[in-house]
């Protein structure tokens, strides 16, 4: 296939930072967007405008971020002054589409990223832009690829809704039989999480030590695994045996319950599915051990942590100087409500059948997913 270089079929327009003096957040001048942070789904936020701009994207351009994380897209709706960590992309529409170059840059991220320099933050220049590759191919082919991949792209976007919706059932159910935790205005018989758990920290590898490569009986899961209740599967990492004789105390099983207490993911409980059992976990999230027989099913613990009553208790004390943590004495002394076991139960068969519908989505999710990555490595290379 014979290839373009962008800046063949593309006008590229880097962006740069207006003196401050001219930022206002009282509508006077154009939308200023810096950088990724003001990107919604398809087009930008506007929080900031600017009366005195140095650069100035239009409607329609492509917005791409050039600063870590390199390569999110938006379309601009209307003129816009763009900071240093964007540029505009407009395509010279007698030899290409808006939408197809659109899907180009966002099939080519992988590759943008690897071209990005900067010890601290990786940026790329205009030239890794300027020579990005585009398929020489006529406007039917480019049409019929931007709406392929178009079409595909809602069907995901939409699945991930339907998964958002489903966990937002999950969160409406518990609040219907439960109320809110942090009010107890049901009156449930309540307690501290330390009357019937003991809270165990993780532990971070040794100095020296790393991950191997090969997936082991000894998964070390991080905060960056678990999210929204479940283990993240894509990027599990593995320690070897003699790493794992170092730590082997700070093992899981099945139905251990986490909790995250450090960092971005702050606050996520959940259950250590049976595939993980074995695990080992960072120092970046403990594990409630039970003391003895509870009248806390473990199911209804994380889903009781995850709650918005109790997610807000967790805000209100976790330190938010430098890295976002929460001690351990605070999830010791968090308030415990116990509802009849009974009741529990049914809220967890609740939550078997919106797992079951959970599955199907998520499957329907993958393959849309697996056919827009075809997609793309066949269009884009």
């Amino acid at each position: 296939m014979e290839y373009l270089m962008l800046k063949e079929v593309c006008n590229i327009n880097m962006g740069q930072s207006p003196d401050s003096s001219s930022y206002n957040e009282n509508g006077e001048g154009i939308p200023f967007f810096q950088g990724n942070a003001d990107f919604g789904d398809r087009y930008p936020v506007t929080r900031v405008w600017c009366d005195k701009p140095t650069k100035v994207a239009h409607s329609e351009d492509i917005l791409i971020s050039v600063r870590a994380p390199i390569g999110a897209l938006n379309y601009a709706k209307e003129d816009c002054c763009i900071g240093r960590g964007l540029a505009a992309i407009t395509p010279d529409k007698d030899k290409v589409s808006l939408e197809f170059i659109y899907w180009l840059l966002k099939g080519k991220n992988d590759e943008l990223n690897s071209k990005g320099t900067g010890s601290t933050f990786k940026a790329i220049s205009k030239k890794v832009l300027e020579e990005t590759l585009v398929p020489n191919i006529d406007f039917g082919k480019q049409n019929e690829y931007a709406q392929i991949l178009e079409k595909t792209y809602s069907v995901i976007q939409m699945r991930k809704q339907e998964l958002k919706e489903l966990d937002n059932l999950i969160k409406a159910r518990f609040v219907e039989l439960f109320g809110d935790p942090k009010l107890n205005e049901r009156g449930w018989k309540s307690g501290i999480i330390s009357d019937y758990y003991e809270v165990k920290g993780g532990k971070r590898i040794p100095k020296g030590m790393g991950y191997t490569d090969s997936v082991t009986e000894h998964p070390y899961l991080r905060a960056t695994d678990m999210k929204n209740g479940t283990i993240l599967d894509d990027d599990i990492h593995y320690i070897d045996e003699s790493v794992y004789r170092h730590i082997k105390r700070y093992t899981v099983k099945s139905g251990d319950i986490y909790l995250t207490n450090v960092g971005v993911n702050l606050g996520m409980a959940g259950v250590i599915p049976d595939k993980y059992n074995g695990a080992n976990l960072t120092e970046n999230a403990v594990k409630l051990i039970p003391k003895g027989e509870t009248p806390i099913d473990g199911v209804f613990l994380a889903h009781y942590i995850n709650s918005p009553g109790i997610q807000e208790y967790i805000n209100e004390r976790k330190m938010s100087v430098g890295v976002p943590k929460l001690a351990i004495f605070r999830i010791e002394t968090m308030p415990l409500l116990l509802p009849p076991i009974e009741l529990q139960q049914a809220f967890i068969d609740i939550c078997r059948q919106v797992d079951k519908s959970k599955v199907a989505v998520q499957k329907a999710l993958d393959e849309a997913q697996l056919l827009f990555d075809s997609l793309m490595q066949q269009y884009f290379g």
